[in-house]
């Protein structure tokens, strides 16, 4: 296979999981919530994820690419189905603390990515730190969130 055709099928598959959580939205249920004043806006979400979901899938494709790299990729396919579960825990069912479990095990997953995709790619390890920085600051407000309502 070609390397931008795998790159492109890897794009896919994370914009499949962006398009499956971008099917429940926030709506009145979140907009009543208690929030704390650090919650972003809305707007940012969006710009935010798109530039994320390309970093993903480069940093899978990266690490696919490599030789003996099966357990970072079942890291990676891991924290791809947390992240997509996330979305519809928190805005499709509306579990703020089932939510939350699931934003600690997406972080893991992140870590667990890194930790074993460093030996084959340590640009797939520096393209994981936005999505890093990102799942911790959005854990942090999940976990006010839960605790505030």
């Amino acid at each position: 296979m070609s390397h931008l055709l795998s790159l492109l099928l890897f794009l896919a598959a994370v914009t499949l999981v962006g398009a499956f959580g971008a099917m429940f939205e926030p709506g009145p249920w979140y907009a009543a919530l208690n929030k704390p004043a650090w919650t972003p806006p809305g707007w940012v979400f969006g710009p935010v994820w798109t530039v994320l979901y390309v970093l993903i899938a480069v940093a899978g494709w990266l690490v696919w690419r490599a030789e003996g790299m099966g357990a970072a990729l079942a890291a990676w396919i891991v924290q791809l189905v947390f992240n997509g579960a996330w979305s519809f825990a928190m805005f499709g069912a509306h579990q703020i603390g089932l939510a939350m479990i699931i934003s600690l095990m997406l972080w893991l997953a992140i870590v667990a990515f890194m930790v074993l995709a460093l030996p084959a790619s340590r640009t797939a390890v520096l393209l994981f730190l936005p999505y890093l920085a990102w799942v911790s600051y959005a854990t942090l407000l999940n976990i006010r969130i839960w605790q505030l309502n």
